[in-house]
């Protein structure tokens, strides 16, 4: 069996599909099976990957077919005897398709009209949706301009209009109400909210009332598709279908720093448990990696067991793992080929074990898997071979590989080898030549791949099988380099990408990451002294996105010691990365540990310093935190002014307002002198003051390109116009969630949240404690002092409007609690203000308002009275 053999009629991709639908459509039948559980892992997918131009686009077209018409199925697949009726559905994804979102759900749903009957819990959200999104724009106009009604005419908006029509029946709704959507579905609301028999057919979907409720957005948009599932799942089991949803090209909806299309398309699969979705694209998914916590919505081995890398180090991945190569030998085409390349009485000479082990190296590269058989056939002349006999690198991979290359080829070769991923340019200044001809003569070799993930700056990657054998492999070709070589063309390349980054312009974010990912470990790998990458890391700490740079490393105590500058500067970075999902504690303890190691230089030394102080200060421990930024703060490094401002708002923190507000005077845009007067405005009570201050900040961060800063100023302006304005709040907060898209920013998510329920505050919603019991772990998890602190304050208004004084004095003696230290400790006189209660004992005048307690009470008890004077007229 040969490579055009096993690759011509797909068959083992074929069976890879059988398989898992049919295990799907076990899953899915099995008593318990949910679809309204969220929180189940999804093994509901398979995924087909490869290099451009392999053939995926042609696989997902011949599988539609296939399952749609068995007749077009090619005559080596086997005809599988499915249990349930399959409703093949194929997305193209490609940017040419000029295909969004929106388009993918229509598309799902338009091949679901061949049901001949409404989704009435899908089609009310969105006819809802629709009226909202395309005012004045009929759903049969878009669906003829866009090509999309090809199929099945005008079925879907008459599908969608009798949903709304026997709704709005069974709401004894008069006719010229019944055709409006918003008016139906808020009718619906208030129906299924007070539990009425004339709508018991759709109350039992449990999340219909809030996604009804909610504004019809996007972001709505993306959580409908439960809607859908629940309408399949309750089907009649003639009318039974599973739909398989194929989406191609999935490698033209992004790339792997912004992932908005990608969040939403994640979304809609995982909503979607009893649908089976087949995805076609040039990578992985990296769905099952944790460290896109805050990236995706669902992340990790535990989310996607079928997407974990089998051969990944712990890897948790279930039998028949989810993604599958397109190109080279699957797991399975491999353990075929040595199962039937050598065998006795029909029985296959080499055993499982060592096949694994033969396969895992291989990367599913055949000339590793013929050069693997003439080892087992060598080794068994002497004894019987085993399975550590193939945890090996071939030198004669590398010779059958570059034997027929030019000397400049096997140069460049040898260089890229030291990169993840290259272009043209770099893989010429790594080598040291002055000429591109032989980098443009080597991409066109087969073992070197084009991927999603090198980002479009550098496309190109050398097959892993490759790679790892020039790298570690004994080279005994005739211009095999050195160890001194291998230092040089090192240093080439770390140059190369030094020089790359200072004359890109400036706030290219993608750029720097790229450059800090490869630089790091050639830094690391050869002991080169940081140089150009100390300046990289402080425009990385600039902007507060903090994407991964490095693989998590591994768990204390068996992670390897820190030995050099560029290993001390991995794990300062990746620590101020991971802070955003770590508690606080752990922080510490890592930017302690690399602050000690003495491999840093002084001002990086003072970057973990400073991280360190903050983090102490999440915690409550302001006296450690403040000991660690003074000497920072008086000195004129590049931290001295953020310095200041962490010193001013442990000032405001103690109720010092006075000295908080004079500091911000002086430390301007560098140390951020709005965002700390309205800070400290907030805490007045004074929010129109304080958002104004908040906007000021927002402004000046656009106006010196700081994304991350802008997103905080936007999310604290939010919850102070919360407080004030709900009506205004809703608009702010959605621009704070698109701001904080693609931040990993966990303290400012926080206060967004907080922000929602500030806003909400005084509603007679039976989910508000809910919702602040969920975020009072998420706040516990991250281990942040203020956002406890503040999800408190936010309970006591919400009790406060709602007149309700046991929960205020619940709440108050919490704030007690946690404010033992006195941070914050002024916290308990607002609450005590807003509820209109007499200040505990021992607090009457224990803090300096800026115009007196009386004047700060009668604001922050404007407040709560304004917010029930808003209540009594909705």
């Amino acid at each position: 069996m040969d490579a055009d053999e096993a690759f011509t009629d797909r068959q083992a991709q074929w069976s890879a599909l059988t398989a898992a639908l049919m295990a799907h459509l076990h899953n899915v039948t099995v008593p318990g099976f949910d679809v309204e559980d969220l929180e189940a892992p999804r093994t509901n997918m398979l995924v087909f990957h490869g290099a451009g131009g392999i053939g995926k686009t042609t696989l997902s077209r011949k599988i539609e077919s296939s399952l749609a018409r068995g007749e077009d199925r090619p005559a080596q697949w086997d005809e599988p005897d499915f249990p349930e009726r399959l409703l093949p559905v194929r997305i193209d994804l490609a940017r040419s398709a000029g295909t969004d979102f929106e388009r993918v759900v229509l598309a799902i749903r338009l091949a679901l009209a061949r049901l001949g009957r409404p989704l009435p819990a899908f089609d009310l959200a969105l006819r809802r949706y629709w009226e909202q999104a395309h005012p004045g724009e009929p759903l049969e106009e878009y669906l003829r301009r866009g090509g999309l009604a090809a199929q099945v005419g005008q079925t879907l908006p008459k599908q969608l209009q009798s949903a709304l029509t026997d709704v709005a029946a069974a709401l004894l709704l008069p006719g010229t109400v019944g055709s409006v959507a918003g008016e139906v579905t808020g009718a619906l609301v208030r129906a299924l909210r007070e539990r009425r028999q004339t709508v018991r057919a759709l109350a039992g979907c449990a999340r219909l009332a809030d996604l009804l409720d909610a504004e019809p957005d996007l972001d709505t948009l993306s959580y409908y598709p439960h809607l859908l599932a629940w309408e399949l799942a309750r089907l009649p089991a003639a009318a039974r279908i599973v739909p398989v949803i194929l989406l191609d090209t999935f490698e033209d909806i992004g790339d792997r720093v912004h992932r908005d299309f990608e969040r939403l398309l994640q979304r809609l699969v995982w909503l979607m448990p009893n649908a089976f979705f087949v995805i076609t694209g040039r990578s992985r998914l990296q769905w099952a990696d944790e460290a896109l916590q805050g990236q995706l919505d669902f992340t990790g081995p535990h989310a996607w067991p079928t997407l974990v890398s089998p051969d990944a180090p712990s890897s948790r991945a279930l039998p028949g793992a989810g993604q599958v190569l397109i190109g080279d030998f699957t797991p399975e085409d491999c353990h075929d080929y040595l199962t039937r390349r050598l065998s006795r009485d029909g029985r296959p000479l080499i055993d499982s074990a060592t096949r694994q082990v033969i396969t895992t190296r291989s990367h599913g590269f055949p000339l590793f898997l013929d050069l693997a058989v003439l080892r087992f056939l060598e080794i068994r002349r002497v004894r019987a071979p085993r399975p550590a006999d193939f945890d090996v690198a071939f030198p004669a991979l590398i010779a059958r590989t570059v034997r027929d290359l030019t000397p400049d080829e096997r140069h460049v070769l040898r260089s890229v080898a030291l990169l993840d991923s290259f272009d043209i340019t770099l893989a010429t200044e790594a080598a040291g030549m002055a000429h591109e001809a032989a980098a443009l003569r080597l991409i066109e070799r087969p073992f070197v791949l084009e991927h999603g993930h090198g980002t479009p700056l550098w496309p190109y990657h050398l097959h892993g099988v490759i790679r790892s054998a020039i790298r570690s492999a004994d080279d005994q070709t005739d211009d095999r380099w050195s160890p001194r070589d291998w230092e040089q063309a090192a240093g080439r390349a770390f140059e190369a990408l030094g020089e790359r980054w200072r004359t890109a312009p400036a706030g290219d974010r993608l750029l720097l990451v790229g450059c800090l990912r490869q630089g790091l470990r050639l830094a690391g790998d050869f002991h080169l002294e940081p140089r150009w990458l100390v300046d990289a890391a402080w425009s990385y700490v600039s902007d507060s996105v903090w994407e991964p740079l490095a693989p998590p490393t591994v768990p204390e105590p068996t992670a390897p010691p820190l030995r050099t500058p560029a290993d001390a500067l991995v794990e300062l970075l990746g620590a101020l990365a991971r802070r955003r999902y770590e508690h606080r504690e752990h922080t510490v303890t890592r930017l302690s540990a690399v602050a000690d190691t003495g491999l840093l230089p002084a001002e990086l030394a003072e970057m973990a310093l400073y991280y360190r102080a903050k983090a102490e200060r999440d915690l409550g421990r302001t006296a450690a935190s403040r000991q660690i930024l003074q000497p920072i703060a008086a000195g004129d490094g590049r931290l001295a002014f953020a310095a200041r401002r962490q010193l001013a708002h442990i000032a405001r923190t103690a109720g010092h307002f006075l000295t908080a507000l004079a500091a911000a005077h002086a430390l301007g845009w560098p140390g951020r002198h709005h965002r700390i007067r309205g800070d400290v405005l907030w805490a007045q009570g004074d929010m129109p003051r304080a958002a104004a201050a908040y906007e000021a900040h927002r402004t000046e961060a656009e106006e010196f390109g700081f994304a991350g800063e802008r997103a905080i100023a936007q999310a604290h302006r939010a919850l102070a116009m919360a407080f004030t304005d709900p009506g205004v709040a809703d608009d702010e907060l959605d621009l704070a969630r698109r701001l904080l898209t693609g931040h990993d920013e966990r303290a400012t998510t926080l206060a967004a949240q907080i922000a929602v329920l500030v806003r909400a505050a005084g509603s007679r919603r039976t989910d508000i404690e809910d919702y602040a019991r969920l975020l009072r772990t998420q706040v516990d998890t991250a281990g942040i002092n203020a956002a406890r602190t503040s999800l408190e304050l936010a309970l006591g208004f919400h009790h406060a409007v709602c007149g309700d004084r046991g929960q205020v004095d619940a709440v108050l003696a919490r704030l007690q609690r946690l404010t033992l230290g006195g941070d914050y400790a002024y916290y308990i006189e607002i609450v005590s203000f807003m509820a209109d209660l007499p200040l505990p004992s021992g607090r009457s005048g224990m803090t300096l308002w800026l115009d007196g307690e009386p004047s700060t009470r009668a604001r922050w008890h404007s407040l709560v009275t304004a917010r029930r004077d808003w209540h009594s007229t909705r």
